[in-house]
């Protein structure tokens, strides 16, 4: 099984790359999201899940860890294939889609082509559970851009990972520290470092 692919961007088509490892040139599935990251010539690292078919072999490519795992979790949701999870993660990033489900904002996930109200009603509510532990895995992830030097950690995922899990650690369920720290950030920003996200998730808790 391939895990990551790691090459330069030979060309790029409407939902999916040629990525060219050593002069060989492997068709990788992408969200819209990444797609629109990438450009022609420059050199990536993709991580990879492979869906082997008795009739093709398929490449689905990520711009880390977190989102592979978030495209997993989404097909285990009855009616969720690979192409709506890939289009769910091409509308919402992996942090976006995990407070949409713990904020139980159906009409952001609604926002996705060939998302329904009551696809998104499902999704939110057989994750909210998977949701939390989902963004708490997303601290460290290395970022996919190869040849930029050292790997850095998207910086979305960071501060709420790190409030969520504080929360927890203080004796919080994920599900309700998820939602907290969800609230906290849509009222403070996308901006908001941990210690905010923290004082404003600990507020909502005590309403």
């Amino acid at each position: 099984m391939i895990g990551k692919l790691r090459g330069k961007v030979d060309a790029i088509g409407e939902a999916h790359a040629i990525i060219d490892v050593n002069g060989v040139g492997y068709e990788v599935q992408l969200s819209s999201r990444t797609l629109r990251n990438l450009k022609l010539g420059e050199e990536v690292s993709l991580t990879i899940d492979t869906h082997v078919r008795e009739d093709s072999i398929k490449l689905f490519g990520f711009a880390s860890e977190i989102e592979r795992s978030w495209f997993r979790t989404l097909q285990m949701i009855q009616g969720v294939g690979s192409k709506v999870a890939l289009a769910i993660l091409g509308t919402l990033s992996p942090q976006d889609l995990a407070n949409a489900i713990a904020l139980k904002d159906t009409g952001a996930i609604e926002q996705t082509p060939g998302v329904g109200k009551k696809l998104a009603q499902r999704l939110v509510l057989e994750l909210k559970d998977k949701a939390p532990a989902l963004t708490v895995a997303g601290l460290n992830v290395p970022m996919a851009r190869a040849g930029s030097g050292a790997e850095t950690t998207p910086p979305e995922s960071n501060a709420a990972a790190e409030a969520i899990s504080a929360l927890t650690n203080l004796g919080y369920n994920p599900g309700q520290a998820s939602a907290a720290i969800a609230a906290a950030s849509k009222e403070l920003g996308a901006d908001a470092d941990t210690a905010k996200l923290i004082r404003g998730g600990l507020k909502e808790l005590a309403r």
